[in-house]
């Protein structure tokens, strides 16, 4: 069978019945309900909460991604393209003892910086297609000149390959992405930014997140915000936004580990910095102020089940202050609390606002997907605009 016509419940079984497991031996290993899993393999529920999944893929000691259909969606070329970014990341000309080869003279500081400017405009844009194609020449481009010209150019190269690793998660490869991650860091360590370096510990831990890893990335994340902790009364902007990136980062990972009180508590205290800007700051990339703790507050609720809370947090974002995906994102966090509250019409309406920002984007959304599902799910006939969505999706 064809992987791409796989359902969840499908690899689950198929997972399941590997390991000798019966449905009852499985709900007790990963806390789900036998009868959520017995709907999901019979294909009477077609998905299931992201925190469902990561339980039942620890439990039979898979990636997640194994349990979610996570393949790029590109308009064309999406594995030769994945592969281009895979051999950015693992030339073997990165291997201690081996001679280097890349050749050419080095890009001029201003024209890399530009490139990359250009790049994460891209990325933000949800321009994933044209990002995938340019970013291998780049990352290439930008270690020529970190070779030659050594700390002056070790931030631009960092961000290539951080650029590299977020592309990745929202393909679907975790595993590279973490590559990616661990190879900005490392050039992070050789320039003298410490607020870049910590920022990037943030791209870590999103990628352990996509991997279910929640205790590991909230320890991470804090850890290093700690390190970096501001005195309120006299950091600049620029180190507030870096810290509460990272505290946000923190409180993603409680809310995916269930740790409901804990994920209020980093929203408590990065409101605190937040009340020190007048709006939304993007240091290093990092989104931080007033909109982006009440968007991520919208998330929180709408994870945690509290979807009236959730729907009250979205009234202090302010679209202007976000990035085209960051606002598409926040907009699927509401779409979630309107599902969850069963106000299906307005879920539909929301998640078609997602889509038209950024297309490319919306289709590697598993959230989107998750909710197109359980929406189609509880629909006898499905309204024109619910069955678009089923359809750009690739769920029919």
């Amino acid at each position: 069978m064809n992987d791409q016509t796989v359902s969840i419940g499908d690899r689950l079984r198929n997972l399941r019945t590997e390991r000798a497991l019966t449905q009852e031996g499985l709900a007790e290993r990963s806390s789900v309900s036998v009868d959520l899993i017995k709907k999901l393999e019979q294909g009477k529920r077609e998905s299931a909460r992201l925190t469902t999944l990561a339980a039942l893929a620890n439990a039979l000691d898979v990636p997640l991604s194994h349990l979610m259909d996570k393949r790029p969606r590109l308009d064309d070329g999406g594995d030769r393209l994945v592969l281009g970014l895979r051999d950015a990341l693992l030339s073997p000309t990165l291997l201690p003892g081996i001679d280097q080869d890349d050749s050419g003279d080095p890009t001029p500081l201003r024209d890399l910086e530009a490139a990359v400017r250009h790049a994460w405009g891209a990325y933000w844009a949800g321009e994933f297609n044209d990002l995938a194609r340019t970013l291998p020449r780049l990352v290439a481009e930008a270690r020529v000149t970190e070779r030659s010209l050594g700390s002056q150019a070790a931030g631009l190269l960092a961000q290539a390959y951080q650029l590299t690793a977020c592309l990745l998660v929202h393909l679907g490869r975790d595993d590279l992405a973490a590559v990616g991650a661990e190879r900005a860091l490392a050039v992070a360590g050789r320039g003298d930014d410490e607020l870049q370096w910590a920022t990037l510990y943030g791209t870590y831990g999103w990628v352990l997140l996509s991997q279910a890893r929640y205790e590991e990335a909230e320890r991470l994340a804090i850890r290093i915000a700690e390190r970096i902790e501001p005195r309120f009364s006299s950091a600049s902007e620029k180190h507030l936004t870096v810290w509460g990136g990272l505290v946000l980062w923190a409180m993603a990972a409680a809310v995916e580990g269930a740790r409901g009180d804990a994920a209020l508590d980093y929203i408590s205290l990065a409101r605190m910095g937040a009340a020190r800007m007048d709006r939304d700051r993007h240091d290093y990339e990092v989104n931080f102020g007033p909109t982006q703790v009440a968007m991520q507050t919208t998330y929180a609720y709408s994870v945690l089940g509290e979807p009236d809370r959730a729907l009250t947090a979205a009234r202090d974002v302010h679209r202007e202050d976000l990035y085209t995906i960051s606002y598409g994102r926040h907009l699927l966090d509401v779409a979630q609390a309107h599902t969850n509250s069963r106000h299906d019409a307005l879920a539909v309406d929301v998640l078609h606002e997602a889509q038209a920002l950024a297309p490319v984007w919306f289709r590697h959304q598993v959230l989107a997907r998750t909710l197109v599902a359980e929406l189609r799910q509880r629909r006898a006939r499905l309204s024109a605009g619910l069955r678009d969505l089923v359809q750009s999706l690739g769920a029919v």
